[in-house]
């Protein structure tokens, strides 16, 4: 059976409310990403709202209509290093290897460009439609859902710095979000990890130099025979014989 892959917010429970705060946390992000070329990722990321965003070209690239590029996230039909910043929404989770998408966005991205990730997180009230027979195969829970932990290891064994690691939408999703309860905000102050969309900004570290140095010849003792005066015959002898 085929995975199901959102085209469009709406797709999503509470789309267009989740896709709003997404777009209020990172639009203190985009006036720092410089650069010529940023990469949206999947249909969700082209959808998204950029504001102060100064980079020459945005293009977004998807198997779909609307795309700039039709392309499979594995194998992008890009040079290597050339691009500035890459964000990508709800895509690990229905991807068969994402470690693999992740190496191959790295390859795309010069040293310092931005990456940034948007999914589901598992320790949230969202995981309750993955345990809920009616919800397991509609979207969102159809997919695998990997912790925002998980996707630090992965970024660390990359050379990846996290430099924002955030938690939005603490509810389950399963019904309409009206307005925030009593339960969500308790969950926001006292257990603010458990919010159902991770968010996690990046920074690809450039890789450094060691140095290799010359082996280095071994210095010679610096010091000279004492004079043997005063010493006794027996001594000489014995200095008289070490030499020879």
């Amino acid at each position: 059976m085929s995975i199901l892959v959102p085209q469009s917010w709406p797709d999503l429970p509470n789309g267009e409310r989740v896709k709003r705060t997404v777009e209020l946390q990172l639009a203190p992000w985009w006036p720092k990403v410089f650069g010529y070329h940023m990469l949206s990722l999947g249909p969700l990321s082209a959808q998204l709202d950029m504001p102060g965003l100064p980079v020459g070209r945005t293009f977004s690239m998807f198997d779909g209509q609307g795309a700039s590029v039709c392309a499979d996230f594995n194998a992008l039909p890009i040079k290597s290093g050339v691009i500035d910043a890459v964000v990508m929404n709800m895509l690990l989770e229905f991807e068969s290897d994402p470690y693999k998408l992740l190496r191959e966005t790295d390859r795309v991205l010069i040293s310092g460009g931005y990456l940034f990730i948007v999914g589901f997180n598992p320790l949230s009230p969202a995981f309750v439609g993955k345990i809920l027979p009616q919800f397991q195969n509609k979207l969102p829970w159809c997919g695998r859902f990997f912790t925002p932990s998980r996707v630090k290891d992965w970024l660390g064994l990359l050379g990846y710095q996290v430099v924002a690691d955030e938690r939005i939408i603490h509810h389950h999703l399963l019904s309409e979000i009206e307005k925030e309860s009593i339960w969500q905000h308790a969950l926001k102050a006292w257990l603010p990890g458990t919010g159902s969309i991770y968010i996690i900004v990046a920074r690809k570290l450039e890789t450094p130099l060691t140095p290799i140095y010359g082996k280095q010849k071994m210095r010679q003792p610096n010091w000279t025979p004492a004079p043997t005066a005063g010493r006794t015959s027996l001594d000489n002898t014995r200095i008289n014989k070490f030499k020879n």
